[in-house]
C-alpha cells in the first residue's frame, strides 16, 4: 500500500529518507549515527558479560575457571572483540560529538572527514588493545 500524495504536493518526491535505493544515498554521518546507537546497545549487553565475570570471581575459583573457559572460547573472544570495538567506537564518536558541541567541524567536508577518522581510530585502537592484551 502506498501513501497518496496530498493535493498540490509533488508526487514524484520520496516520502522519507528511510527509502533506500534510487531515492536515498547513504551518507557517512547517517551510518555513523546508526552505528552509535547500535554500539550503545552492545555496550549495555556487554556490561552484563562483565558483571558475570565479576560475579564468577566472587563465587570462587571453580566458577571463575568456568567463566574464563567460556570467555577464551572462539565465541567468547568474538564477543569480547565486538564489545571492545563498540566501546572504542562509541568513545571516538562521543569525542566527535563533543567537538561539534564546542561549535567546530560543521562543514560537510569536516563532518565526513571526522566520520572516517572515527572509523579508522576505533579500528586502530581496538587492534592496539588486543595486541597489548595478547603480547
Amino acid at each position: 500500500m502506498t501513501a497518496k500524495p496530498s493535493p498540490g504536493s509533488n508526487a514524484s518526491r520520496p516520502l522519507s529518507p528511510f527509502m533506500l535505493g534510487q531515492y536515498y544515498r547513504f551518507q557517512i554521518s547517517s551510518v555513523l549515527s546508526f552505528g552509535h546507537r547500535l554500539t550503545g546497545m552492545a555496550l549495555s549487553f556487554g556490561t552484563l558479560f562483565l558483571a558475570a565475570w565479576v560475579m564468577s570471581a566472587a563465587a570462587g575459583q571453580d566458577a571463575f575457571d568456568q567463566f574464563s573457559a567460556c570467555a577464551r572460547s572462539p565465541v567468547g573472544l568474538f564477543l569480547l572483540l565486538g564489545w571492545s570495538w563498540s566501546l572504542l567506537y562509541h568513545l571516538c564518536n562521543g569525542v566527535r560529538h563533543l567537538v561539534w558541541d564546542a561549535g567546530y567541524a560543521f562543514e560537510k567536508k569536516n563532518v565526513d572527514a571526522g566520520g572516517w577518522i572515527v572509523v579508522v581510530a576505533s579500528l586502530l585502537l581496538t587492534a592496539a588493545v588486543w595486541v597489548a592484551a595478547y603480547v
